[in-house]
């Protein structure tokens, strides 16, 4: 899946929207997924170590969980390492993707 490809799968959401909010050029390609109507983050898209990232919000035990159970799910490159998670794309199961995708919008909504 390419990075255009992972956007669209975020904005599927009624309340979604991608935002380019860093100014400084070393990170002002990476797109933060946002909910329009109380402006928070449920997704932070962006290429690490030339890899296909993304990191979602979830519950601290389902956090741990699913780091033991998936090698694709890591702790959140540069974010609160118990509230969320990163996912190599590149090396996620589709349908894991995505509900993990949609738990981190619920969440914060």
């Amino acid at each position: 899946m390419d990075k255009n490809k992972l956007i669209k799968r975020c904005l599927k959401f009624k309340d979604a929207i991608e935002t380019y909010p860093f100014k400084d050029k070393s990170y002002e390609d990476y797109a933060v997924l946002r909910h329009k109507s109380n402006n928070k983050w449920f997704g932070l898209i962006f290429y690490l170590d030339g890899k296909l990232c993304i990191n979602l919000k979830a519950e601290p035990y389902d956090a741990m969980a699913l780091r033991d159970m998936y090698s694709y799910v890591t702790p959140a490159w540069h974010m609160n390492k118990k509230h969320w998670i990163m996912v190599d794309v590149e090396n996620a199961d589709l349908e894991v993707l995505s509900a993990l995708i949609e738990n981190s919008y619920n969440l914060t909504l």
